[in-house]
This record gives C-alpha cells, sequence and structure tokens, in this order.
C-alpha cells in the first residue's frame, strides 16, 4: 500500500529477501491458499494432486526450508541473517497464516535431526535439505485428545501428578522403547507428515514432569493416521490424527531420556522456558503479517467502494476506522520483531514477551479483520473477498498452539 514500512534502515540484503518472500506470498502462497480454503473435503488439501504441494515445492525450490539447517549438510543456518528471516516469516503469514505454520511445522523434525551425531538421524535431515517435490514432510505432534493448552503449565510444580500425564507412553525395553497411545487431530501437517517431532510420557508417575521428545519416521509399524480435520478456519493447513500401537523404535530416536529428564528438571526448577518461548514467537511473526494483510484489504476495498459518489475512504468514519487499524498493526508488528530478535539471540527467550507477542499479533489480527469486514459490508460475507477467510484464519489462532488465556496465565509465573 502507499504507508511505508518504517524499517528504513534494512540492508540491501534484507530487502532482497523480503522482496522474494513476498512476491512468493502474494504470487503463490495467497492464490493457492484461497484455493484450498474452497475445497469441501479436507482430504482434497492433502491429495498429492492438489496445490498444496505446488506452495510445498516453491518454497524449496526457493531454498526457504534450508533457514536454521547446519550448513554442515546443506543447511543455512547462519548464512541468512535473523532479521531477514523475520522478514520471510512476516510475509508468510500476510500470504496465509495456515500454510505459514504448515511450511514452518514441515521443518521441526529436521531442525533436531541436523543437530544429530547418528548417520541415519543426521540422514533424514539431509534428505529434507535436497527434497525439493514436497515428499518429507514433518509434523511436530504433542496435543493430544485429553491434552491440549495445558502442555503450556507442565513445567509448573502441580503438573508433576500422574493424573496430569500425557496418554501416548514410550516404555524402555532394552535398547528400544515401545510406543502406545494416540496424538489428537489438531497435528499441524498430521495426515501427510513423513516424520515427527513426537512428546511422550517416559514416566507417568511424573505427570508432565516425565515427558521427552523423540523424532522418529511414520512407515513404521504399528503407526496409523485418521482423517484430515474439517475446520472453520486455517483449512490450507492439514491437520488430523496419528496413531501408535507397539510401535518399537531404537532408543537413538529418543532425544532425551529419563534421567536425563530428572537431572534437566532438577537444574531448571521444572521451568522449560524455551517451549513457551519459542512456538510462541513463530506465531506472533505469523499473525503479525495476517494483521498486516487484513490491513490491507480494508484499505484496498476503502479506495475502490464508491458511497455517495466516492471512495468510502473519503468518508471521516472509515478513515478513522482505518488508522485505529494502522495502529494496531503497527505495534503488533513492531513487538513480534522485536521479541524475534530477542527469542533468537537468546536461548531460552523471554516468555512473558513470547506469550503477549503471540496473544497480540493473533487477537489483532482477529480484531483488524474484523474491522476490514465491516468496511466491506455484506460483500466482506461472501466469499469474493478474501477478508472473510483471514477472519476465519485469524480466529484459529487465538485457540492453537495454547488459548491465549493459558498462555498468559502461564507467562505470568515469570514476570
Amino acid at each position: 500500500m502507499a504507508y511505508v514500512d518504517l524499517d528504513y534502515d534494512l540492508t540491501e540484503e534484507q530487502k532482497a529477501a523480503q522482496d522474494m518472500a513476498k512476491r512468493f506470498a502474494l504470487e503463490v502462497v495467497r492464490p493457492k491458499g484461497i484455493a484450498l480454503d474452497k475445497l469441501a473435503d479436507p482430504a482434497d488439501v492433502a491429495d498429492k494432486g492438489s496445490e498444496l504441494w505446488d506452495v510445498f515445492r516453491t518454497y524449496r525450490e526457493l531454498g526457504l526450508h534450508k533457514r536454521g539447517l547446519p550448513q554442515a549438510i546443506g543447511g543455512l543456518a547462519g548464512s541468512v541473517d535473523p532479521y531477514s528471516s523475520y522478514l520471510i516469516n512476516e510475509q508468510l503469514g500476510y500470504g496465509d497464516g495456515g500454510l505459514s505454520i504448515s511450511l514452518s511445522a514441515a521443518g521441526s523434525p529436521f531442525a533436531y535431526a541436523g543437530l544429530s551425531e547418528d548417520p541415519e538421524i543426521r540422514g533424514w535431515a539431509e534428505d529434507y535439505i535436497n527434497d525439493t517435490s514436497g515428499e518429507i514432510v514433518g509434523c511436530w505432534a504433542i496435543t493430544e485428545p485429553d491434552h491440549g493448552s495445558d502442555w503450556v503449565h507442565s513445567g509448573e510444580e502441580n503438573m508433576g501428578q500422574e493424573k496430569f500425564a500425557p496418554q501416548l507412553r514410550a516404555v524402555k525395553k532394552g535398547n528400544e522403547y515401545i510406543l502406545n497411545g494416540q496424538k489428537s487431530a489438531w497435528v499441524s501437517n498430521g495426515t501427510i507428515a513423513s516424520h515427527a517431532s513426537l512428546h511422550v510420557s517416559l514416566d507417568p508417575s511424573m505427570g508432565m514432569h516425565g515427558t521427552s521428545v523423540c523424532i522418529l519416521p511414520l512407515d513404521l509399524p504399528g503407526i496409523s493416521k485418521g482423517k484430515a480435520l474439517n475446520k472453520h478456519g486455517q483449512r490450507a493447513l492439514n491437520q488430523g490424527e496419528i496413531f501408535f500401537e507397539d510401535v518399537v523404535i531404537p532408543e537413538k530416536y529418543m532425544m532425551v531420556d529419563l534421567a536425563t529428564v530428572k537431572d534437566l528438571r532438577q537444574a531448571t526448577m521444572g521451568v522449560d522456558v524455551g517451549f513457551i518461548a519459542g512456538p510462541n514467537t513463530g506465531m506472533a511473526t505469523t499473525f503479525a503479517g495476517v494483521a498486516w494483510s487484513a490491513l490491507d484489504e480494508g484499505i484496498r476495498y476503502a479506495k475502490e467502494r464508491i458511497q455517495g459518489g466516492v471512495p468510502i475512504f473519503e468518508h471521516q468514519s472509515i478513515k478513522l476506522k482505518l488508522m485505529r487499524m494502522f495502529q494496531l498493526v503497527e505495534a503488533a508488528k513492531s513487538f513480534s520483531r522485536r521479541n524475534f530478535m530477542y527469542t533468537v539471540n537468546h536461548t531460552t527467550g523471554s516468555s512473558p514477551h513470547a506469550v503477549s507477542a503471540k496473544a497480540f499479533a493473533t487477537e489483532t489480527a482477529f480484531n483488524v479483520a474484523s474491522e476490514a469486514m465491516q468496511i466491506h459490508g455484506g460483500n466482506g460475507l461472501t466469499k469474493e473477498y478474501c477478508i472473510e477467510k483471514i477472519l476465519r484464519d485469524a480466529r484459529a489462532s487465538m485457540i492453537e498452539d495454547g488459548t491465549n488465556e493459558s498462555l498468559l496465565i502461564s507467562a505470568a509465573g515469570f514476570l
């Protein structure tokens, strides 16, 4: 739009990264997301012939999936400066919030695998880096039928009771673990993933305190998947259940064993700050972009729609509404950017800032999209205009990765 972005001191490299991501977001992500949103059956989104895979392929052809992975195995960690990464992620959110989450989740297991010294596990990360077809897709499998937002409270003292133990259990037998249980339908990329970062219970008697994470391929015997979830918003984001029945994995797939879990808890007093700060920083970045897109849709329509012989943009009430929206979006972008840079430069980040940034960005995205829909009037309720989709996508963001209320209550403990 006509207004400027106040990052006047961007380097040429950062400007190039932002421009490239913006073109990808507007030319690929936005139109593909709109097309996928209109599919009545969510299984069609996951179908190999769907436009979802065009997004994955283009993203990987651009090399954007390599960020954060070691250069030693072909990644771009250290060669893409953090602020460029922020600008890229913000633009992906601008294009489509759900697809942005899908692209991010797709790399989750491989960020861990790339740090492994085991040839097999490191090989998964190498395969992901070299895959431009979208055949290798990761997921972050944490949510369960009875465990969702309570994961963000997992470090709290009372969560060490057995009644809070996750359902997916990993039982050690010799040099192997046996997995039994399920992850719920809210696992992003759940029905299309080839690999997973999987949260498991190692000792139910320790409740949430006795958990760990393993990384594994999802083609092992005993693993099955449910139907793709049919949702109100973020319909372009594939989500679905994963079931585990006597699944055998070698102990090297488990990132932290029970003894180490207990040692870490004693050393940190149960505070897993990075677990809270990392995901929320990503959500804040994405939905600051979504909020920005909702603002632009409101401005665009206001300048096109004629009422009383002039564009409604000329009406004082609309100007005031747009400027209120602009204030919120600029605040969300600034907060998200500051928090992102702090998080990438500090191992654990700051939970109060990350959670507040997530809550503020997602609520801003929803509120600004709602106001933009009001500006559209009746047209905003139709699928001819993408603002109704943006509103639905934004509404989902205030629940996913932990409801904003649960996140804020948990983060208050770090004040």
